[in-house]
């Protein structure tokens, strides 16, 4: 095998809390994450040249920004491998939506060259590298819905319904390392239990950040929670609203304001990644 078609799908954050913060910085979190049906093409082909390179079209992330590409670089110097490839993207997830598009590609790209330049790591290590690229990357790595706290890396899979979900791009994006600097977002949630969530607590501790910084993600949160609860994933811009039939959520997106781009997309509790690559984890 030279070279994989692999569909990284989004994430939501079904609830975000922020229970501390660390002397590095990081903040710590407790968060739930569900991967939907909307996902960005991965296009790996292994080479023998040793070179890494990133096709042009597809994505408009330079490729000093991509996470996937940078990915490529950390997998290939930790396990020493003489192998090269090229990766293409097509990107469909929305960029700095909250959606977690650019972890997914990163998590596909290491997960897919670990098949391709045989290096058979396990998936803790390939978690674990991942870190390294962002906080998002090891439940992609892992592919499964998951309960997430530390940084985002301590996972706990997690069954969950999968329902369908709108959300709204309302073509904002939203600064991540902004809303974690302001001061009045809340930095000390309680902890949560699982079987708590699963009961319907938790919120996102950044939207009131998000709703006075920018009005838009507002606007759409209002919108759509006259239809259905509405939340943002991550710190924004998308937000969703989970429907208990396909039709019942085509039918608010057919009446989304036009300045505003809508996704119908599904619930997922395992990565499609994970399907392609045949993992059974």
């Amino acid at each position: 095998m030279t070279s994989l078609e692999l569909d990284a799908p989004a994430k939501l954050n079904l609830m975000l809390h922020v229970t501390g913060r660390r002397d590095d910085g990081y903040h710590l979190l407790e968060t739930v994450f569900q991967f939907i049906d909307l996902c960005d093409r991965v296009r790996l082909e292994a080479t023998d040249d040793g070179a890494l390179e990133r096709l042009p079209g597809g994505s408009p992330v330079a490729p000093a920004d991509d996470l996937a590409l940078a990915a490529a670089h950390a997998l290939q110097a930790a396990a020493g491998a003489t192998q090269g490839a090229r990766i293409a993207i097509d990107k469909h997830i929305p960029i700095g939506g909250g959606l977690g598009g650019g972890s997914s590609d990163a998590a596909a790209c290491l997960l897919g060259l670990n098949r391709l330049w045989q290096l058979d790591w396990p998936l803790e290590r390939l978690a674990e590298l991942g870190l390294g690229l962002g906080a998002d990357v090891p439940v992609f790595v892992h592919g499964r819905a998951a309960f997430a706290s530390g940084i985002g890396e301590r996972l706990q899979a997690i069954d969950l319904a999968e329902p369908y979900y709108l959300v709204i791009d309302p073509g904002t994006a939203v600064s991540s390392a902004e809303i974690f600097a302001a001061r009045e977002l809340t930095r000390s949630s309680d902890p949560i239990t699982i079987r708590a969530f699963l009961d319907g607590a938790g919120t996102n501790v950044c939207e009131a950040v998000v709703r006075r910084l920018y009005s838009e993600v507002g606007a759409a949160l209002d919108w759509l929670g006259e239809f259905a609860p509405a939340r943002m994933s991550g710190t924004g811009s998308c937000v969703f609203a989970a429907f208990d039939s396909l039709d019942a959520a085509k039918e608010v997106e057919s009446r989304t304001p036009e300045s505003w781009v809508a996704h119908v997309a599904a619930g997922m509790n395992r990565s499609p990644v994970h399907r392609q690559l045949g993992l059974s984890r």
